[in-house]
């Protein structure tokens, strides 16, 4: 589904935030990207749908090389959920937020609005539709913003952070709520070990902007002088 060779970026300010970073990852996959912060963890999500554009390296998206030419497909293909929910929430009501993809793709009104409500109902926020986005809770709005992504149909859910900020309760939801989730190919950037553990058989961990380890979550994350190593505890 993802294929990354030899990807490097550095940002205007010269900071190099990725160097040499090659992945490949399964359709269907739930892969954890870990590390401490500063790893390039967030920066590798950003140029799965071309927010970020590296000058060196490729990226394959089912197949298809991440180009100009592309862009839209793979954006449609690559649903980026972003660490805090009021960077994608923007419309008065949730009905508009979670609608805003589907009618950019030039959908009709009866899709658009079955979409709608299939992406509220697999986030557990049905009847959610005429809310105010800015009057919900933390845990609701990163809800909504998983809806606003869901409702696209994409094959692959790129997550930055999902549980950060949210109190136990809420954070048990969004693991389940992830947990049910059917088909999509997942990456998840985490510092939660304890989510990581839970949803994702696979574990990568970056640090310095390259990967210094890839394997089966269960055996990396017995391994404690690794993880402290690269600032990281079991949880």
């Amino acid at each position: 589904m993802i294929e990354i060779e030899r990807l490097s970026f550095s940002y205007p300010d010269g900071r190099r935030a990725l160097s040499d970073i090659s992945l490949r990852i399964e359709a269907g996959e739930r892969v954890a990207l870990v590390g401490p912060n500063g790893a390039g963890k967030s920066t590798l999500l950003l140029h799965l749908n071309g927010i970020l554009r590296a000058a060196d390296g490729t990226i394959r998206v089912a197949g298809l090389p991440l180009t100009d030419r592309t862009l839209g497909q793979i954006r449609a293909m690559v649903g980026l959920v972003f660490q805090n929910p009021d960077d994608q929430l923007f419309s008065p009501r949730v009905f508009e937020d979670v609608a805003f993809g589907p009618l950019h793709m030039g959908l009709p009104e009866d899709e658009v609005r079955a979409r709608v409500e299939r992406a509220l109902a697999a986030v557990g926020m049905s009847g959610y539709a005429d809310r105010m986005s800015y009057h919900l809770s933390l845990g609701e709005k990163k809800r909504i913003a998983l809806a606003t992504v869901l409702s696209m149909n994409p094959h692959v859910l790129a997550l930055d952070e999902p549980s950060s900020g949210l109190d136990p309760r809420a954070r048990r939801g969004l693991i389940r709520l992830l947990q049910g989730l059917d088909g999509q190919t997942l990456l998840i950037a985490s510092h939660d070990m304890r989510l990581v553990r839970e949803l994702c058989p696979r574990m990568v961990i970056l640090d310095g902007g390259t990967i210094v380890a890839d394997g089966p979550t269960e055996a990396l994350i017995e391994d404690s002088a690794l993880l402290e190593q690269h600032g990281l505890e079991r949880g």
